[in-house]
């Protein structure tokens, strides 16, 4: 009988790759947020993820709570789930991206299953915003998802320190990044300097083309003169013949 031995770092490799498998299974069994962008000042697309029910429970409500730096979102809408923005008064109005006076802000999103999500199942729920100019700051969401039966909040924050991972059920969350050169206001400028170049362009067209105007109209006119001191000549011919 062949005896198959393990020795201890094998065994310790075994294990890590266990917890390994088991963090990564935890984590995506949250609550989570997808950002398509996290450029400051940048609008983006995040999307919500929800990978499971309540215990078992079918899902029927979402509700994701709105950071106070964001004052505007707007919701896609998914076929699976009506939806409902919920606002509130701002102490003090501010300014959008075009100057106009906001005087209320979106403070939660409202998702509703017109058929309960099965538990087993997932789906997804995006929004559209601004990001804030705030360079490093942490935009949280928390999420409360009603079930059939119960409910479970995905609010909890790390602490100072500590992994995220460690939190039971963790408010989904995103970091805001510095913008690159080729961001929003860089793609605004980059489209102003295009049209500047093509406007030039045109107006360089037009003054070739008004100059070869100006060429053809001085030939023409050449021409008739010389027609016409041709023919003034040929006449003087013929009268002394």
């Amino acid at each position: 009988m062949q005896i198959r031995r393990f020795t201890l770092p094998t065994l310790g490799a075994t294990a890590a790759l266990g917890i390994v498998a088991l963090t990564a299974g935890a984590a995506s069994a949250h609550v989570s947020v997808s950002p398509d962008t996290t450029a400051a000042g940048s609008y983006a697309v995040l999307t919500f993820s929800m990978p499971h029910g309540c215990e078992g429970s079918p899902t029927t409500k979402v509700a994701i709570q709105m950071p106070e730096d964001v004052p505007q979102v707007t919701p896609t809408v998914n076929p699976n789930w009506t939806v409902e923005k919920v606002s509130e008064k701002l102490a003090e109005p501010l300014k959008d991206a075009h100057g106009n006076e906001i005087t209320e802000r979106v403070s939660q999103v409202v998702y509703t299953a017109k058929t309960p999500l099965a538990d087993g199942y997932r789906d997804t729920l995006a929004l559209s915003l601004q990001l804030p100019e705030k360079v490093g700051e942490t935009l949280t969401f928390p999420v409360l998802q009603t079930c059939e039966k119960g409910e479970t909040a995905w609010n909890e924050t790390p602490a100072e320190g500590q992994d995220e991972e460690e939190l039971e059920n963790p408010a989904p969350a995103l970091t805001v990044t510095e913008a690159s050169a080729e961001g929003h206001h860089g793609g605004a400028a980059e489209s102003d300097e295009k049209a500047d170049d093509t406007a030039t362009a045109k107006a360089d067209a037009a003054d070739d083309e008004g100059d070869g105007n100006g060429l053809a109209i001085g030939g023409l006119v050449a021409g008739i003169g010389g027609l016409a001191l041709g023919g003034l000549a040929l006449a003087r011919s013929g009268k002394k013949a």
